[in-house]
């Protein structure tokens, strides 16, 4: 009995020596990642942003801070909110994509980025100076319309704001921060004062 156990133990063995092995060598050798990976960059667009804190209300672990006051500037066309504070603590994220999700306004994004290992827990926030700053790469997570048209979130160019949205930017053009505007005069940047 003993010895016949060790020879069936000993045959998968040998049969396992004879197979390729399927290992990475990491980080060497790199697996190509799907273009829905969420990682741990976020990717923020602040010219679609409003500061409706949907993002944060919609987190189940609550890792997203936002503090806002009224811009002010046009308060009856529906005003968008002045960002003073826009945290998001990496550590605790668990990279459930719902901030995603909630955001009406297209303006938030998972990234695609993992390898962003730090020493201290203090490093691991993400603040609004460091998402202004990102490099716009959206992961195709929940916008099936990015991964339709072929964009490649580690090797494509970066997008701007205007190419992300689910839906075409001319649906927002009589519209500010949820309000429609009638009879009023919007006025849309252009593609060339970005």
């Amino acid at each position: 009995m003993y010895g016949l156990a060790m020879a069936r133990g000993l045959l998968v063995t040998l049969k396992n020596m004879t197979k390729k092995p399927f290992t990475i060598q990491y980080p060497e050798e790199r697996v190509k990642q799907h273009p829905r990976f969420r990682g741990e960059e976020f990717v923020w667009y602040e010219e679609r942003c409003t500061g409706c804190a949907s993002c944060a209300k919609y987190c189940p672990l609550g890792i997203i801070k936002i503090v806002t006051s009224p811009s002010e500037s046009a308060p009856r066309q529906g005003d968008k909110y002045k960002l003073e504070v826009f945290d998001i603590e990496l550590q605790r994220c668990m990279f459930c994509g719902l901030c995603v999700e909630a955001c009406p306004y297209d303006c938030l994004f998972m990234g695609s980025g993992f390898e962003q290992g730090r020493y201290s827990r203090d490093d691991m926030v993400i603040h609004v100076e460091d998402l202004r700053n990102s490099a716009k790469n959206p992961s195709t997570f929940y916008r099936p319309q990015l991964e339709q048209s072929g964009y490649d979130p580690r090797g494509g160019r970066p997008l701007t704001w205007r190419e992300v949205g689910r839906e075409n930017w001319d649906w927002h053009k009589r519209e500010k921060a949820g309000l429609r505007l009638i009879g009023t005069d919007v006025n849309i940047p252009s593609e060339e004062s970005e």
